[in-house]
């Protein structure tokens, strides 16, 4: 039987799911068989496994760092947000539906089975299993419906450590009142405590650790400081842009209200001298050299949300004379019309399916219909990428038409009836890329490629993105070594 050992938080957003990514490679480097585990996630950060299986973004570094590849059984249960107070529904890799939050919780117990068959299935095929928890255990409306805090670490058998956010405040009140208001019966599992985020003189805290001791029966297990993380992070409320002073190439990103797979930006961050940039308003636009409209869980609410802002109107002006990337959602956003005649994202109740003007950048309109599109594999690039070969994803709803044709296709299809446009456009003149493709960016030479389009700089730009992450992993495992008690953290 393998050993158990669980992340769960005071709160979301406090560092659960890049710690519980740093013990997974402390274990692997230990010489221990690592997989990591979190039963239900709710994310708009989403991958897809070899399989073409969809699964929560976090749970694929996890799987980086035990050196194995993502395996949906990792993620048994994963809901995306889309609006209206739904989510869409997805088991095993696969949508089953999309439901309302009261929905789901009438289907905890049969979510919970799923769960539980999952995590007994993984549990045969490693020395170690590293859980994390979403949210707060001490969600008090919600713990006869749990499936991924505690009644997961009940059924696990798992040492609890609860991690606390210092950074934000009251970070004792915090960790105080999640065990007072975690049920008696689970409050054995608290293995132990860790503040994260720490900023200062660590021995000018030291006398809080030494009350709390009297306070709670639980003990304070390391005190992390803070540490600009490169590792993805999968909470949206984490988003962080970075500023760089007099940097070479201003990268904005609209911020959309239901963005997804922001991940895919975290390459452009790893680099020297550029601005990255989470913006919220249409003034923020006019000094980057790239806009990019990222992925969507909502599509139509979001290309309402440009209209309404002035983003569209703005992003119109400035065709032509700044370049504009749209990915997946931001993809089918730059054409013509998006059309949901079943309503799979939007909210509407009637059954006459909804629609919405596109920013009118791409000859193409977008239907959103049949099944989500889930693959993973290599591709081959043509005319402005031609002879890169890189590894991405699909994940979508919806195809994609040209009525004209587009000026570079920049993605030789892999079946031969699938239109050249569908995947990647480039259109010089007005300063135009779309793609469906996710991942693209971690490929060092289409950074080149595109930051050549951008600026008349050079940039250092890594060998590989790959090898950078292999690296911040076993520096965060050194680093979580040094500053947690490991072996208590670790014991029986």
């Amino acid at each position: 039987m393998p050993e158990i050992l669980m992340f769960q938080g005071t709160g979301s957003g406090v560092g659960k799911s890049v710690l519980a990514a740093g013990f997974c490679r402390l274990l692997k480097n230990r010489g221990f068989r690592v997989l990591p585990f979190k039963a239900q996630n709710m994310a708009l950060n989403s991958g897809v496994t070899p399989e073409g299986l969809e699964m929560g973004r976090a749970q694929f570094v996890q799987a980086e760092a035990c050196g194995v590849f993502p395996d949906v059984r990792m993620n048994p249960v994963l809901l995306k947000p889309q609006g209206a107070g739904e989510s869409q529904l997805i088991r095993m890799g696969k949508v089953v539906r999309t439901c309302s939050a009261r929905e789901y919780y009438t289907m905890a117990e049969e979510n919970f089975r799923i769960a539980k068959e999952a995590f007994d299935s993984l549990k045969t095929e490693a020395d170690w299993i590293v859980m994390e928890g979403a949210g707060s255990p001490a969600e008090i409306n919600l713990q006869a419906t749990d499936i991924v805090n505690m009644r997961m670490a009940e059924y696990a058998g798992a040492k609890v450590i609860l991690i606390g956010d210092i950074d934000r405040g009251g970070v004792f009140a915090w960790l105080k009142g999640t065990y007072d208001l975690i049920q008696a019966q689970h409050r054995p599992l608290l293995h132990g405590m860790l503040i994260n985020k720490f900023r200062g003189d660590v021995s000018l805290l030291q006398p809080g650790i030494e009350q709390f001791k009297q306070i709670v029966p639980v003990p304070v297990m390391g005190v992390i400081p803070w540490r600009e993380m490169k590792l993805e992070d999968e909470d949206s409320q984490n988003l962080q842009s970075k500023i760089v002073p007099d940097a070479k190439l201003e990268v904005a990103i609209i911020r959309l209200p239901y963005i997804s797979n922001f991940t895919d930006f975290d390459p452009l961050k790893q680099l020297s001298g550029i601005s990255v940039r989470f913006v919220n308003s249409v003034a923020e636009l006019e000094s980057a050299e790239l806009i990019i409209i990222p992925g969507s869980k909502n599509t139509l609410y979001d290309l309402r949300f440009l209209h309404q802002k002035g983003f569209a109107e703005k992003l119109k002006q400035l065709s032509g004379h700044t370049w504009i990337l749209g990915i997946c959602g931001g993809f089918q956003m730059l054409g013509e019309k998006v059309d949901d005649p079943e309503n799979m994202e939007s909210s509407g109740k009637s059954g006459t399916g909804d629609s919405e003007s596109g920013l009118g950048l791409l000859p193409m309109k977008t239907v959103l219909a049949g099944d989500k599109k889930l693959v993973r594999r290599e591709y081959h690039g043509q005319n402005w990428l031609a002879g890169l070969n890189w590894t991405g994803y699909e994940i979508h709803l919806g195809q994609t038409e040209f009525h004209e044709n587009p000026q570079e296709p920049f993605v030789v299809p892999e079946v031969p009836e699938l239109h050249k446009a569908a995947l990647g456009v480039i259109e010089r003149k007005r300063k135009i890329i779309g793609t469906y493709i996710h991942g693209w960016l971690e490929s060092p030479e289409i950074i080149q490629k595109l930051f050549a389009l951008l600026s008349s700089e050079t940039f250092d730009i890594p060998f590989s993105f790959q090898e950078n992450k292999e690296r911040e992993m076993d520096e965060l495992a050194l680093f979580l070594e040094e500053h947690c008690d490991v072996e208590k953290i670790l014991q029986n």
